[in-house]
């Protein structure tokens, strides 16, 4: 690991951590009149996004920062629900996350710096995308705090191993399009947490540059609607998006029974601990 990421001496300027002025936000697009042409622009968009990184960190299945990245998701969707974050705030940060460390190396066992960078990229994806910001000092990983101005530095030092990028399209941002496409407005609110709540379990699977943002939305929109879609018929539910030609609908799919698979193992487990704790 080189010496910058040791001993991070880097001086954050208060105008720089708050860059999130210089990048457009995302609006979400309205349940009862999505705009087509903008949700166009967000798929154009997407295909955009580098994907290049070096992944081969995360998809070794025994390796220590794999592991420890379950850990990170947990400790996100923690404080997301401690201070009420939006989930596409939850789920940049995790952008961040993954990119981060794609393109940083990492020595096994160094979880100060996973503990710290995990709450600096949070905290900049709350300059981002939320109305009000915690204190630095607020932010707590397994009972530790770090201290304010050591956060801020290790910002900037994600904010320059990302080359200043901090715009992500995120599956948020198709829900409640792919809701409308696929669903109507039934059950609308339900079926937007149902679908964060399964997105998160698949990022557990995947990592965030694995698939498009859209096919994880419209796979998640589908799953929580109806988790048992046989081929024939998720076919039939995918026709909805005459755009979309036989890749897009290959790669919903596989997302789709990722999705089945997650469920079946999440039932399995509650009725092991249901079956152990009656006996």
């Amino acid at each position: 690991m080189d010496s910058e990421t040791q001993s991070p001496n880097l001086k954050c300027k208060k105008d720089e951590s708050n860059n999130n002025e210089k990048n457009k936000k995302f609006k979400f697009c309205s349940i009862s009149d999505p705009d087509p042409e903008y949700v166009e622009m967000l798929m154009e968009k997407e295909t955009d996004s580098p994907s290049n990184e070096n992944n081969s960190v995360f998809k070794n299945d025994g390796s220590w920062l794999k592991r420890t990245r379950l850990d990170v998701i947990k400790w996100i969707l923690d404080t997301r629900a401690r201070f009420g974050f939006h989930f596409r705030t939850a789920y940049l940060s995790l952008i961040y996350f993954d990119r981060y460390f794609s393109r940083k190396p990492i020595n096994d066992g160094e979880l100060w710096l996973v503990q710290i960078i995990s709450v600096a990229c949070l905290s900049l994806a709350t300059k981002m995308e939320e109305s009000q910001v915690p204190k630095l000092s607020e932010y707590r990983v397994n009972g530790c705090e770090f201290e304010g101005y050591l956060v801020q530095r290790t910002e900037l030092l994600v904010l320059k191993t990302l080359e200043w990028k901090m715009s992500w399209i995120t599956p948020s941002d198709f829900l409640n399009y792919f809701i409308y496409k696929f669903c109507g407005e039934v059950r609308h609110k339900e079926l937007v947490n149902r679908a964060n709540v399964l997105i998160f379990a698949l990022m557990e699977e995947l990592i965030v540059v694995d698939q498009w943002p859209s096919f994880i939305s419209a796979a998640a929109v589908l799953a929580a609607y109806n988790c048992q879609l046989t081929k024939k018929l998720l076919e039939i539910k995918l026709n909805a998006m005459s755009s979309w030609g036989f890749l897009e609908k290959e790669h919903t799919s596989i997302c789709y029974n990722l999705f089945q698979s997650i469920a079946k193992k999440k039932s399995k487990f509650k009725t092991r601990k249901y079956v152990i704790s009656n006996s």
